[in-house]
């Protein structure tokens, strides 16, 4: 069984992922990939005590790289878009 701080890995933190939290109320985390939308939104609530509306997940593709030993790639990560309720606030920084 995970828990709360296991599924919520980090938040992300992007110029577009800033705008969207101030202008949308949309915030982005890094969670464990076998999380599911109903795992996130409890974990949310649990660690931020806010009212969550809405989850959208993206399982993100690891880039591709060369070294001198030859190609490699970074591991795959999951995404998780969180919207708020207009009266709560998720304060980052």
């Amino acid at each position: 069984m995970l828990t709360a701080i296991d599924i919520i890995k980090r938040p992300l933190i992007t110029e577009k992922s800033t705008w969207e939290g101030t202008d949308r109320n949309r915030y982005s985390f890094v969670v464990h990939p076998s999380a599911d939308k109903e795992q996130i939104k409890a974990a949310i609530a649990e660690l931020y005590n806010v009212r969550v509306e809405k989850v959208r997940t993206q399982v993100r593709k690891g880039k591709s790289f060369r070294t001198r030993y030859g190609e490699s790639n970074t591991g795959k990560w999951k995404k998780a878009l969180v919207t708020l309720h207009p009266e709560d606030k998720i304060d980052l920084f």
